[in-house]
């Protein structure tokens, strides 16, 4: 089911994404759902973690001195 939305977006934003559907031959609708779509998809995909990577969280040691926080940090960078 559609719905309609308002956005209030950059004037010169809405003719360069215009310009870029007419380009690709999709409706600026179309070109924002599936921006959106993918998104969620990509925040879904990220929460999901297997039952047996949870369990081995946490199993190897970490080395040098680094905390929890930095090493969380440099994962989420090098995986995202």
């Amino acid at each position: 089911m559609n719905t309609k939305l308002t956005l209030n977006l950059n004037k010169n934003i809405i003719e360069q994404a215009k310009e870029y559907a007419r380009e690709n031959e999709v409706s600026l609708s179309k070109l924002i759902e599936s921006y959106l779509h993918s998104l969620i998809k990509k925040e879904a995909n990220a929460k999901k973690v297997s039952p047996l990577v949870q369990s081995l969280t946490g199993v190897i040691p970490l080395s040098g001195g680094e905390s929890e926080e930095e090493y969380y940090a440099y994962l989420n960078k090098k995986y995202s």
